[in-house]
């Protein structure tokens, strides 16, 4: 197993039918027809997409990803064990229910509010109308809290790991325009299903595209071995921060003999660093906590489940598939730091880093969502930086001006495009992308050298076994071909209500445009009635800092308000409602410095 993404036959269904049967086994029903519509009828989750995977694999496919994808769009609702049930295949992720005294405890909401709504109705035509009594969110990430307004008001109890909210609705505000545009590649969200198209992301099928919604956990969990009583469900938690998520927790259920890992064991190689972007993961500690979940739980438990993927019976089985998820990223993290410590860099352990034949074997240890080429990259990045420490890269020109310069060493991009044919037909796929990326960076709206492109990155996608790295070569190749999607002017994630004051004045700081603002210097407090406290943001050299309860100095400009008005300014929805003491001119002036990001920018081409 190189787990680089590139072309591998993988085993065929028949070596190890086991995945197969744990996917199938306690199915109860399937939701008939697969399509779930918002209320304009728009189709936000489509199941029946996926029926062409009953097929076998064609040549645009990599058997091993078609396999994965195949196991993935089982949907319906299954008994993981008396008491347990999940819906699977209706979205990204999971959604489980427990069955409690009164009612059900919902675990992972799915991502929007649609299909997390008609898995709750299909539980309840098989298993009785139940309310729903609780709420758990296993960790910070949407496709496990964004449903939740499907399935109840918040009027019960809500738990989530210590620090669920700050990085639930700040995980991607900072970076969110760019990690939205480089989600498009990411996921597939925009190629269309089928054998030329977008197959699963490895982890799922792809994300639902309904009502994202989000209510504040009312119930923190805290410590490793905390217990927690909801409507008569005992479930005993394991913190994991730092592992798939900034904050993130395991739980077992003592009196099921069942144990949910979150996403921190699931059916692949996870990632250590998405490819749309995201801060480094930890594989270090995640390997700790896989360890710490053995000893905790695992002896003790007879089914283990995970909010994404199949469960696995029997504790011998459970024992030895965490055994071998906590070995992969401890040899990842361990190897790659003794690569560094003998000075290659990154690129060189990506290429000849191999994973043990113990692991390689195991279905669960391929790269279907994460990569060891991208995620031994992602400790490097952790620990080194993007320098490699060769002056020659610490002041490279940037991707076009480089472009242009290499083209020209070549003579031209007409013969940069006969070159890359060349290495194209000895099968060298990936320079010859490298090669025609420069042609054209280069010359943009030069035919030939796009459709070339287009036509390798093509391949490298039919070609890999990771689904994000199929999307995102399939994308490539269609933006090239077409253009850029049509796409919504902003593409966040509709959650700006949940973010707290200073975080919003956070997202304001990180749109000033500096050289614009570098002569502009003014203080303006802002008073919160509702809040009953006052936040100060200071414009100086070109940078806007926020201070609460400031203590001393006096502003030119005081805002009295309420968080709601500050939503609707943000919107560009005026000042109604708001008092102003002094220059309220200076308020203008700080808006006229605020840059509208682009979530439309070009990628693969400059």
């Amino acid at each position: 197993m190189t787990g680089n993404g590139a072309e591998h036959s993988g085993s065929s269904e028949s070596t190890d039918s086991t995945d197969f049967a744990n996917a199938d086994r306690g199915l109860i029903a399937r939701l008939e027809p697969g399509q779930i519509r918002d209320e304009n009828g728009r189709v936000v989750w489509d199941a029946d997409a996926y029926g062409f995977l009953d097929g076998e694999c064609p040549d645009t496919a990599n058997p091993s990803l078609w396999r994965q994808s195949r196991l993935c769009a089982k949907q319906g609702l299954f008994e993981v064990t008396e008491g347990i049930y999940q819906i699977r295949g209706l979205d990204l992720s999971n959604m489980t229910l427990v069955e409690g005294d009164q009612g059900v405890l919902v675990i992972d909401p799915l991502v929007s509010a649609e299909p997390a709504r008609a898995g709750l109705e299909l539980y309840r035509q098989h298993r009785g109308d139940r309310p729903v009594t609780g709420v758990v969110y296993s960790h910070s990430h949407v496709d496990h809290f964004g449903g939740v307004g499907g399935v109840t008001d918040g009027m019960v109890p809500i738990l989530a790991p210590a620090g669920f909210m700050e990085h639930a609705v700040a995980e991607n505000v900072h970076a969110g325009p760019a990690m939205a545009r480089r989600s498009l590649f990411h996921t597939g969200s925009h190629l269309a299903p089928g054998p030329r198209g977008q197959i699963g992301v490895g982890l799922g099928q792809t994300s639902s595209t309904g009502a994202v919604t989000l209510i504040a956990p009312n119930r923190d969990i805290t410590r490793t071995g905390q217990e927690e009583v909801v409507d008569g469900v005992r479930i005993v938690f394991q913190m994991t921060p730092g592992t798939e998520a900034p904050t993130e927790t395991n739980f077992y259920f003592p009196e099921h003999r069942a144990l949910c890992m979150a996403e921190n064991a699931t059916h692949n190689l996870h990632n250590l660093l998405t490819l749309r972007g995201a801060p480094v993961r930890d594989a270090r500690m995640w390997s700790r906590y896989l360890d710490e979940a053995v000893e905790l739980f695992a002896h003790e438990s007879d089914v283990l489940f995970a909010s994404h993927h199949w469960p696995t019976w029997g504790t011998e089985n459970l024992v030895a598939y965490l055994r071998q998820q906590r070995d992969l990223y401890a040899y990842l993290h361990d190897q790659t730091l003794r690569l560094i410590n003998q000075g290659l860099v990154a690129a060189e352990i990506a290429e000849h880093l191999q994973i043990p034949p113990g692991l390689a074997g195991e279905w669960h240890t391929r790269g279907y969502y994460g990569s060891v080429s991208h995620n031994v990259k992602a400790i490097y990045q952790r620990y080194m930086g993007w320098f490699d420490g060769n002056p020659a890269h610490l002041w490279e020109h940037p991707p076009q001006e480089a472009a242009r310069r290499y083209v020209d060493c070549m003579g031209g991009v007409d013969e940069v495009v006969r070159r890359a044919d060349e290495y194209r037909g000895h099968g060298d796929l990936r320079f010859a992308a490298t090669l025609l990326n420069h042609a054209v960076f280069a010359e943009p709206e030069h035919g030939r050298a796009r459709a070339a492109l287009a036509g390798v990155y093509e391949r490298l996608g039919f070609g890999a076994e990771n689904g994000t790295w199929r999307n995102s070569y399939l994308q490539g190749a269609a933006e090239l071909r077409r253009g850029k999607p049509d796409l919504p002017s902003d593409l966040g994630s509709g959650m700006a209500a949940a973010l707290s004051v200073g975080q919003l004045f956070e997202s304001v700081a990180i749109r000033i445009n500096g050289p614009k603002a570098w002569e502009e210097s003014f203080v303006i407090d802002w008073v919160f009635a509702d809040l009953d406290t006052t936040y100060r943001t200071t414009l100086s050299n070109g940078a806007l800092t926020t201070r609460e309860k400031p203590r001393r100095g006096e502003p030119q400009l005081t805002i009295t308000l309420n968080k709601f008005r500050l939503l609707r300014l943000l919107a560009g929805k005026g000042t109604e409602g708001m008092a102003f003491a002094g220059d309220r001119a200076l308020l203008d002036r700080l808006l006229d410095l605020v840059d509208r990001p682009d979530p439309t920018f070009d990628v693969v081409t400059p």
